[in-house]
């Protein structure tokens, strides 16, 4: 096969595919994405260009999701990356985004620029006439996560500068590595490996999953479900479903203990349970693989029959699950919610726009793939917008009084973190802020404990103000920033769904709502809080009709106040074409 995207492209040329047939291809996906495709083995036949081969993932209930393998994320941005530079735009790399500049109060605030700090403790400010977010989501909020290490997000400073929250209770949480932050989906599971745990240092080894299912054939198909049912479900736990699987992970890190996937060897039997058998499986299990020719002896065998790059992409990071395996834990992967936007991805502060995860416009249960194609959607009409209603030129040189005064403040709060006194260390709030989230603001949530952690979040964003952050040189500013932004950020969350709570709110999305009168789980799975068996409370369906805003305010008891708006309703009229591609032309789709 060949080596690279341009040998391939050689390869195609001299089987017969003419210049306009590899133009279609990058119309499509672009000729790496095709190279990848392929790879893997996705079927991608001449006569059938335009058409795309699609698989189920996060519960999508339709195979509308594609992919050019583990690294389909890294294939885009790097596109996005030539894009850019392509058109000779400027990159200011290695600065730390520390405020959103605005002018003006109350409705007449709009945004006027951002200010940054490079390593060297350098503040720049950078005036615009609009302002584009696309920080991605808080993934350092939490202990057990799987972004990238450093994904901090934008949230806080966002907030802070005025623009509302919607939908912040809603995040996505499902099983993932932990030596290597990657989500255990798809194949990892469908594959159904032997999962297990141990004691803190690896010994005591026990079954994790067979005292809690019926039968080998049901506990085996709920991990191959796991595959595209990745993402935790409080609807699928009932009944032996696939995010059962979740709770007892979850359940079993929160004693100390470790889990691990095992794909050397197949699960393992407990009680009166039968051998495991690929010929003993649910349907959707047993007609999936067999399609797929995955009938190896062993998980394994299985994984590099259906997906090599899926075992390459850990052996790049010194994991060999021919020889190991593979530690898991739940872990955040996917804010839902974020900044209010409206249809054109413009926040509440004129002039300031979201878009990708930051938006909040994923909804509480974000179908599978949905997320890259809002990302697009979201940046496409931004920039619409700014073009046809806003313009892009900077008006006048001097810089507007209000951000004056913002950059004044930020460079004294700055100053004083290098100064000598007793204040916080950034990585010791960080830890706290982490430690916090994933025990009241993860998956699992209880009224009574979200309220004691919002009391926490607000008085540590309290001490921050009062005594500063510790920075030993200008070098660590960066550091503190993130640490400020995000304690303002776990607050926000952390007033939401205490908000959310109060008005009613049950299990619904990506967490599970706990309380002492509620749907038992399991008779053997403990509630930590109350030392009963785990019961939850069931989602009250009435609030799907409303929005959850919240917005700082640093003169209320929590910094945030609260209120609810009705979602925007789906466009049911109309228009023909001829008068439509009128209000295009003339730009009056931008006048509402």
């Amino acid at each position: 096969f060949p080596d690279s995207a341009a040998e391939f492209a050689k390869t195609l040329t001299a089987a017969g595919c003419c210049h306009e047939d590899l133009a279609l291809i990058e119309g499509i996906c672009s000729l790496q994405g095709f190279y990848n495709l392929v790879r893997v083995g996705v079927p991608f036949p001449h006569d059938r260009l335009g058409s795309f081969v699609g698989y189920k993932t996060d519960h999508d209930p339709a195979e509308r999701a594609t992919s050019a393998g583990p690294r389909t994320s890294k294939f885009m941005s790097e596109c996005l990356q030539r894009e850019i530079e392509r058109h000779g735009v400027a990159i200011h790399d290695k600065q730390e985004a520390a405020a959103v500049l605005t002018s003006g109060a109350g409705d007449a605030r709009r945004a006027v620029g951002v200010a940054t700090v490079d390593h060297d403790g350098a503040v720049t400010a950078f005036m615009a006439e609009n302002v584009v977010l696309a920080g991605g989501g808080p993934g350092m909020l939490y202990e057990t996560s799987v972004y990238p290490p450093g994904q901090v997000g934008l949230h806080g400073l966002a907030l802070r500068a005025g623009l509302a929250g919607e939908n912040l209770t809603e995040s996505q949480f499902g099983l993932a590595s932990t030596k290597f932050r990657w989500n255990v989906s798809g194949t990892y599971m469908q594959v159904i490996p032997r999962i297990f745990s141990t004691d803190a240092d690896g010994g005591d080894e026990r079954e994790l999953l067979t005292g809690f299912f019926p039968s080998m054939r049901s506990m085996a198909s709920n991990i191959f479900l796991k595959g595209y049912q990745w993402p935790f479900d409080p609807q699928r736990i009932e009944g032996h479903q696939s995010s059962l699987i979740d709770v007892l992970v979850f359940n079993e890190t929160q004693q100390g203990r470790r889990v691990f996937m095992d794909f050397r060897t197949n699960p393992i039997a407990g009680g009166d349970m039968a051998a495991f058998d690929l010929a003993d499986l649910e349907p959707a299990a047993a007609d999936y693989l067999a399609a797929a020719g995955a009938d190896q002896a062993t998980p394994i065998e299985r994984l590099a029959h259906m997906n090599q790059p899926a075992i390459d992409i850990y052996a790049e990071h010194d994991i060999d699950l021919r020889a190991e395996p593979l530690e898991i834990a739940v872990c955040a992967q996917h804010q839902n919610g974020g900044l209010a936007v409206d249809k054109w991805w413009e926040s509440t502060v004129p002039h300031a726009f979201v878009i990708g995860e930051m938006a909040g416009t994923h909804g509480v249960k974000r179908p599978g793939g949905s997320a890259l194609n809002a990302g697009q959607a979201g940046a496409m009409r931004a920039a619409s917008y700014i073009v046809n209603a806003y313009g892009y030129d900077v008006h006048g040189e001097t810089v507007d009084a209000d951000a004056v005064a913002q950059l004044g403040e930020l460079v004294g709060r700055l100053d004083g973190f290098t100064s000598a006194g007793d204040r916080l260390e950034p990585l010791t709030v960080v830890r706290q802020i982490q430690a916090r989230m994933t025990r009241c603001g993860g998956h699992l949530r209880n009224a009574d404990a979200a309220g004691e952690a919002l009391v926490e979040a607000v008085a540590l964003c309290g001490r921050i103000a009062e005594v500063g952050l510790k920075v030993d040189n200008a070098r660590d500013l960066p550091q503190a920033i993130q640490a400020e932004h995000l304690a303002l950020t776990s607050a926000a969350i952390l007033k939401a769904v205490v908000e959310l709570l109060a008005t009613g709110g049950g299990s619904r999305g990506s967490y599970l709502v706990t309380c002492d009168d509620g749907q038992e789980i399991h008779p053997d799975i403990i509630d930590r809080r109350t030392g009963k068996p785990l019961r939850m409370k069931p989602e009250n369906e009435q609030l799907r009709q409303s929005i959850l805003r919240v917005t700082y305010s640093a003169e209320a008891t929590d910094l945030f106040t609260c209120e609810t708006i009705a979602p925007r309703k789906a466009p049911t009229d109309r228009q023909a074409f001829e008068p439509a591609w009128k209000d295009f032309r003339d730009g009056v789709i931008f006048n509402d």
